[in-house]
């Protein structure tokens, strides 16, 4: 491949990914640091991230890493599907467990963000 069209492919991928959005009155410090839920920080900032969804939709995976932090469980689904799942409250036996759930399109794109 001749190198401007490396260089054009690479622009071209760029140009096409969303920013990294800043999230309000969401402490992206606190959520990566309550890695398995069991401080409440994430359950504490849960709701202001769901509705701030829309926001989410669209990012990359290394994008939702970047903001979330790596997940507790990566699944994959058929059709290249992706899942990043995410605790949000469980950490003692005796309280149901919450975690958030990211899906991902076989493009690497987030398409769906919800609470279980």
């Amino acid at each position: 491949m001749r190198p401007w069209c490396s260089l054009g492919v690479m622009l071209l991928a760029l140009a096409c990914s969303r920013p990294t959005p800043e999230l309000k009155d969401f402490d992206a410090a606190a959520w990566k640091a309550d890695r398995q839920g069991c401080t409440g920080q994430r359950e504490a900032q849960l709701a202001s991230l769901l509705q701030q969804r829309e926001q989410l939709k669209a990012l990359t995976e290394l994008q939702i890493v970047e903001v979330l932090g790596r997940p507790n469980r990566n699944e994959l689904y058929k059709r290249n599907q992706k899942f990043f799942r995410y605790h949000v409250r469980g950490c003692l036996a005796a309280t149901p467990s919450r975690q958030l759930t990211i899906r991902f399109n076989a493009m690497g794109r987030a398409k769906e963000v919800a609470a279980e």
